[in-house]
């Protein structure tokens, strides 16, 4: 390491993790940090999951060439050792298990590296490997401050047999419930989602630093007892550098049926890029929007990969239901750019699942949000954002499996309260005014990556 003063450019690897949910904010970070002349490479395992995912990449790295693009070419892997049917996590495996291609990689970029920023999928793997090479490795958490509480913390509150018994008491701060925590942490048998949980959970005390796509105005509880050991003793810095802001790289289909629709109008329906709802909850939320006699812009999705996602409409919802949405809404099956979605003045709400990369988009447009969650971190995202008051959140609705269906006269009155609902109208362009602030120029993420990015220039790794 060089102390002499000769401030130069950094240069910074990044390696995001599969699904969009950890590569949308890999890509506005990228750009962020590229605007402030830090030299950026971005490391892509091969292949991806998906199409959205291949996608997004090649048109990213269109609109910034000065980006330079590496690929980490994973190794095949036995589909019976990935404890797992999810396709992403089985990805999440995959890439782990290939992470040791790492070390040339990284030794062989020129200049030097001044640091590294990893999934946090991948913290036990790759730091390792850094701290082997002298790297500086930032974890990058790609939810809430108030999820990577239990992310970090999860491990010490294990009882016998790894099991949870009870709710969860984080040190610092109010408990989650049981109800609230990712269905796969309660099992008793090992799965990959518990062994990410506890083999990175305890890494993450040897990284330089916790990245988090949040801000202060809204989690500054949570933020203080993280940096101030309250959480879990010698944890590194936790530096909140969001919202990451939208960048606008691409062009999707130009919705003629959105522009012609009343400012506010319209709710927007989406559950993420890695929720597949049954064909009959389908067809009762459809049933429902229809109901509430709002006009909608709903993103169907039948299956979980977008490449498997290949039967028509018809099929999905059936004549006589598709004939009925038309009526009142617009229902796709072909992927929407939600960044420009959200951002359309027709846009007056949000059912959503409650992924980080969702919800940090509703407050940055000041949309606010009926909240529907499917699966892991989403039921914590769910109660902060009802907390800060982005929107509501019915309980009783579940996590959307497939062994409860939500009916569609529950959908349609819900619906039609909070597309009603003025007050959260307000307070949704309050909280997008906060957020906005917070990446200003005098604001709490700017300066704080600012101070990152100061101590990158001053480092180097001897060749």
């Amino acid at each position: 390491m060089s102390d002499s003063g000769d401030l130069r450019v950094p240069h910074v690897a990044l390696l995001p993790s599969a699904g969009m949910g950890h590569l949308t904010p890999f890509l506005r970070l990228a750009a962020l940090l590229a605007s402030h002349d830090v030299s950026v490479t971005f490391i892509t395992p091969n292949p991806t999951v998906s199409l959205a995912e291949s996608q997004s990449l090649s048109n990213f790295l269109m609109a910034f060439p000065q980006i330079t693009r590496k690929q980490l070419h994973l190794l095949p892997l036995d589909e019976s050792c990935a404890n797992s049917e999810d396709p992403f996590y089985y990805h999440f495996e995959l890439i782990r298990r290939s992470s040791h291609l790492l070390s040339p990689l990284l030794s062989s970029l020129s200049p030097p590296l001044s640091a590294m920023i990893t999934d946090m999928s991948f913290t036990s793997t790759v730091l390792p490997i850094t701290d082997s090479l002298g790297l500086p490795n930032y974890i990058f958490f790609t939810s809430s401050a108030k999820m990577l509480t239990l992310y970090v913390s999860f491990h010490t509150m294990l009882g016998p047999n790894h099991t949870i018994k009870d709710d969860l008491q984080v040190p610092g701060l109010g408990p989650i419930p049981k109800s609230r925590m990712p269905p796969p942490l309660l099992q008793e048998s090992n799965n990959l989602l518990k062994t990410f949980f506890i083999e990175n959970g305890k890494k993450m005390t040897e990284s330089s630093g916790i990245l988090v796509n949040t801000y202060e105005s809204i989690e500054s509880e949570t933020l203080a007892a993280l940096n101030e050991g309250k959480v879990l003793r010698k944890l590194p810095s936790v530096i909140s550098i969001g919202p990451l802001a939208p960048c606008f790289f691409e062009t999707s289909q130009q919705l003629q049926w959105l522009n012609n629709q009343a400012t506010g109008s319209v709710l927007y329906v989406i559950f993420g890029s890695r929720t597949a709802m049954s064909r009959e909850q389908i067809r009762e939320l459809g049933d429902g929007l229809v109901r509430s006699g709002c006009r909608f812009l709903w993103a169907v999705k039948d299956k979980k990969v977008d490449i498997e996602d290949d039967e028509k409409l018809t099929e999905v919802l059936g004549e006589e239901l598709l004939e009925r949405v038309k009526k009142n809404g617009l229902a796709m099956k072909n992927w929407l750019n939600q960044e420009e979605i959200l951002s359309h003045p027709a846009i007056g709400g949000f059912l959503s699942h409650c992924g980080w990369n969702s919800l940090s988009e509703a407050l940055w447009n000041g949309v606010r949000v009926l909240a529907w969650p499917q699966h892991g971190d989403q039921k914590v995202n769910a109660d902060l954002m009802e907390r800060i008051g982005l929107g509501t959140w019915d309980k009783s609705w579940g996590w959307g499996d497939r062994e409860t269906v939500v009916k569609a006269e529950d959908i349609a009155q819900t619906v039609s309260e909070i597309m009603g609902n003025d007050l959260l109208k307000l307070q949704a362009l309050h909280i997008r005014d906060e957020a906005r602030r917070a990446v200003g120029d005098d604001g709490s993420s700017t300066k704080s990556l600012a101070a990152l990015i100061d101590t990158w220039k001053k480092f180097q790794v001897l060749p």
